[in-house]
C-alpha cells in the first residue's frame, strides 16, 4: 500500500441514472463494465459488458429471526464512492507474486443500520451485506441471493444431490442450459456461465466467516436462487466418519449483529484464457493475520495413499511400517521434495492421535526425515482432530510434523466454516500447515491463515482408483471452473497411463486416462502449493529422467498469463518464476496441433526442455519423448497434442557463452 499511487475518494454522492428513482450506477475503471443498483421494493442489481447485458436486474437481501429484513422496502440514507489503485503482496503466491488491486466502489447506507457495498473490477463484479446492529447475537433466518440471466446461456454445472448438503464437494461439471434446471437441483460453487456472445462468467463467493457457504438452485427459467445449508441442531456419527444430521436449526447462523457477510461474486472473462489469470477471490478476501510467515514452506510431496504403500523392489514388506516409510524419504530427498505424507492408517486407529499404528516407530521416522531434511505431514479425521484440537496439534508440533492434512469435513454449514478457521488459526500457532481434504471450495481463508496451502474440493486423480470419470475433457474443465476459486489438490502425477479403450478401474494399481504427458502438464497448469507426487516412488525411480522434470516444477509463482484455452476442450498456460519460463498445455481425448505465442518472453534466445507425447501415445499412453533446444523470445512453439495428450516445457534464458 505504501510503494505505489493509491487514489481513495470518499464522497457523498448520489449518482442517479437517467429517468430512475432510486437508481445508482458503478463503473469499473477501465469504463467497460456497469453495475447498475435498483433500490425499489426489493433491492436489486443488474451488470453489463458494453452493450451485453451479462445479468438482469437480481434481488438481494437478508432476514433475521427477529423480523428485521435487509433489502426490502430499501430507504437509502447517504452513498458513498471511492477508487482504488493498489498492489496485494501473497505471501504465497500461488499465481502472482504482485496482485494490482484496482476497483471502484459504491457503498449504499440504509435506514436500518445496515450498507451494502458493490465493487467493480476490470474482472469482475462483487457485493456484500454489512450490518451494525450493536452486539447483540442475531439469526440469520435467510438470505436471498439471485442471478438472473438474460437468456437460457450453458453452464458448466456442478450438481449437488444431498438434501442436507453433505458432499465431498467433488464435482463432476455438467454442460446444460439454464432453464434444464428445476427447482430440486442445486449446484455447489463455482460454476461457469457462457452467455450467447461467448463472454464467460464465473460465480463464486469469497471471505466466508460465521456463515454457512452458498448453493444455488434452479427455477426451470433463466433465474438462479441462493440456497443454503441450515445450522445443525444435532447429529450422531456412524463409523468413524459418517456424520447423519438429525435436525436442522430454522436458521442458517447464529451471528453477531455488527459484521460484513461474504462477497457474491461474478467474475468476467471474454476470451477463456483470463480467468486462469483471474485472483478475485483472493483479492475480497481477509488480509493476512499472521504476523511471522518465514516458517510458511511451499513444496512438493511424496503421497502414499494413491498408490496404496506399494512400493516394490525392496528388501522388505511394504505397507504402513517405518521402513516404508524411510524408503519415501529417501526418494523425496533424492528429487528435492519437500514433504511426504503419511495419510489414512498410520495413527492408531483413525479416532486416536496418540501414537503409531503398530510397526511404525514415529521417534525414529521424524528423526531420520530431519536428517534428510524432508518434512512429514499427518493426515487426520476432522472430529478426531476436533476432539482435542489444541492437545493434537501440540503433540504433532512436538514431534516434529510439518503439517496436517484433514479430512472427511463433508459439510458447508456455519459450524463447520467456523472449524476451518480454528484449525488454520491453531496450527498457525504451531507452524502447521494445512491441507483441507473433503472440503468445500475455497473461499479466502488461505489468505487470512497463508499456513493453509490447498484443498481437495475437486474431482481429483484419486477417483480413477474406483470410476471412468476423470476424463481428459473433465480435466480441461477444471482450471476455469473449480481452480478459478483457489488452490487445488488433484494430487497429479499418475505413471501409469492409458487410452480410452485400455483404462481400467484398479484400486491398489490405479491408472489415469490420458497420456503421461497429460499428467506433466498439470504440474504447471494446476495450481497447489502442496503439490502432491501421487504415484509409487518405485515407479518414478524406474524413471528418473521424468522424475527429476517433473520435481523441478515451482508450486508459487511470480507470474502467470493464460494462453488460448476453452473449457472442455483444451487449456494453457504459462508461468513465470525466477526468470523462467513453464508452459503446461492439455486436450480432451481429441487430437490438436496448436502454436504457442512466446510474445510473452524477453528478447533473446532460451533453453527450452520439453515433455511431449511420443509418437505412439495414441496407443501406448505412457510413450513420452524428453527433448531439449533453443529458442528465440517470441519465436513460435509448434506442438502436437495425442488424444487425452499433453505437453510441459521449461524456457531457460541463455547466457552469451551458451
Amino acid at each position: 500500500m505504501k510503494n505505489v499511487r493509491s487514489l481513495i475518494l470518499f464522497a457523498l454522492l448520489l449518482m442517479p441514472f437517467a429517468g430512475q428513482a432510486g437508481g445508482y450506477e458503478l463503473r469499473s475503471p477501465d469504463d467497460r463494465i456497469l453495475v447498475r443498483v435498483e433500490a425499489s421494493d426489493q433491492l436489486t442489481w443488474s451488470v453489463f459488458l458494453d452493450t451485453e447485458c451479462l445479468l438482469l436486474p437480481s434481488p438481494m437481501g437478508m432476514a433475521f429471526s427477529s423480523g428485521h429484513q435487509l433489502g426490502h422496502h430499501p430507504v437509502v440514507r447517504r452513498t458513498q464512492s471511492r477508487q482504488v489503485d493498489d498492489w496485494i503482496h501473497p505471501v504465497v503466491p500461488v499465481k502472482n507474486r504482485r496482485i494490482r488491486d484496482r476497483y471502484n466502489e459504491l457503498i449504499l447506507h440504509f435506514q436500518g443500520d445496515y450498507r451494502v457495498e458493490f465493487r467493480a473490477y476490470d474482472h469482475g463484479v462483487a457485493y456484500r451485506f454489512v450490518t451494525s446492529l450493536g452486539e447483540r447475537p442475531l439469526h440469520v433466518a435467510d438470505e436471498t441471493v439471485g442471478f438472473h440471466f438474460e437468456a437460457n446461456h450453458r453452464l458448466f454445472w456442478p450438481a449437488e444431490s444431498s438434501p442436507t448438503f453433505q458432499s465431498h464437494f467433488e464435482n463432476l461439471y455438467q454442460d446444460i442450459r439454464l432453464n434444464g434446471l428445476g427447482a430440486d437441483q442445486y449446484g455447489a460453487l463455482p460454476f461457469l456461465v457462457e452467455t450467447g456472445r461467448s463472454t464467460l462468467l464465473l460465480i463464486t463467493e469469497a471471505d466466508l466467516y460465521d456463515y454457512p457457504n452458498l448453493f444455488l438452485s434452479g427455477t426451470g427459467t433463466n433465474l438462479l436462487t441462493g440456497v443454503f445449508p441450515p445450522a445443525i441442531a444435532s447429529s450422531v456419527t456412524r463409523g468413524d466418519r459418517q456424520e447423519v444430521i438429525l435436525r436442522q436449526q430454522d436458521y442458517l447462523a447464529a451471528t453477531g449483529g455488527s459484521r460484513p457477510f461474504p462477497w457474491r461474486v461474478m467474475m468476467i472473462a471474454e476470451e477463456a484464457e483470463r480467468l486462469l489469470e483471474n485472483e478475485l477471490v483472493f483479492q475480497l478476501s481477509s488480509p493476512n493475520v499472521i504476523a511471522d510467515t518465514s516458517w510458511i514452506r511451499p513444496g512438493k510431496v511424496a503421497w502414499d495413499w494413491w498408490n496404496a504403500n506399494n512400493v516394490y523392489g525392496v528388501d522388505f514388506r511394504a505397507g504402513i511400517n517405518t521402513d516404508t516409510y524411510k524408503y519415501y524419504i529417501d526418494f523425496a530427498s533424492e528429487f528435492g521434495l519437500e514433504y511426504i505424507i503419511l495419510d489414512e492408517g498410520w495413527s492408531a486407529s483413525t479416532l486416536d492421535l496418540s501414537g503409531p499404528a503398530p510397526g511404525l516407530d514415529l521417534e525414529e521416522l521424524f528423526a531420520y526425515a530431519r536428517e534428510k531434511q524432508v518434512g512429514i505431514v499427518l493426515w487426520v479425521l476432522w472430529n478426531a482432530l476436533d476432539r482435542d484440537l489444541e492437545a493434537t496439534l501440540d503433540r504433532f508440533a512436538g514431534w516434529g510434523a510439518s503439517g496436517i492434512k484433514v479430512d472427511f469435513m463433508v459439510r458447508a454449514d456455519q459450524d463447520m466454516v467456523n472449524y476451518y478457521e480454528r484449525v488454520a488459526r491453531a496450527a498457525a500457532e504451531r507452524q502447521l500447515l494445512v491441507n483441507f481434504h473433503g472440503a468445500f471450495k475455497p473461499v479466502g481463508l488461505n489468505r487470512k491463515y497463508p499456513n493453509v496451502l490447498t484443498y481437495e474440493g475437486v474431482r481429483g486423480l484419486e477417483n480413477h482408483k474406483w470410476s471412468e470419470e476423470i476424463t481428459p475433457a473433465h480435466n480441461a474443465t477444471l482450471p476455469f471452473t473449480r481452480m478459478v476459486a483457489g488452490p487445488m489438490d488433484y494430487t497429479p502425477g499418475a505413471m501409469i497411463n492409458a487410452t480410452k479403450d485400455n483404462f481400467r478401474i484398479r484400486y491398489t494399481e490405479p491408472m489415469s486416462q490420458g497420456t503421461r504427458a497429460h499428467q506433466a502438464a498439470m504440474y504447471v497448469l494446476y495450481e497447489s502449493p502442496m503439490q502432491m507426487l501421487a504415484d509409487n516412488p518405485s515407479n518414478y525411480l524406474r524413471e528418473p529422467r521424468y522424475t527429476r522434470f517433473i520435481s523441478r516444477i515451482p508450486v508459487v509463482w511470480d507470474r502467470s498469463l493464460g494462453l488460448p484455452s476453452e473449457p472442455g476442450r483444451h487449456a494453457a498456460v504459462a508461468r513465470e518464476k525466477d526468470g523462467t519460463w513453464y508452459i503446461g498445455v492439455m486436450t480432451d481425448w481429441e487430437a490438436r496441433d496448436m502454436v504457442i505465442d512466446t510474445s510473452f518472453l524477453k528478447e533473446g534466445s532460451y533453453r527450452l526442455e520439453f515433455i511431449e507425447d511420443g509418437p505412439n501415445a495414441d496407443r501406448q499412453a505412457s510413450d513420452h519423448r524428453i527433448g531439449s533446444r533453443s529458442i528465440q523470445g517470441g519465436e513460435p512453439l509448434r506442438i502436437r497434442l495425442m488424444p487425452g495428450g499433453g505437453w510441459l516445457g521449461i524456457l531457460s534464458p541463455m547466457h552469451p557463452n551458451e
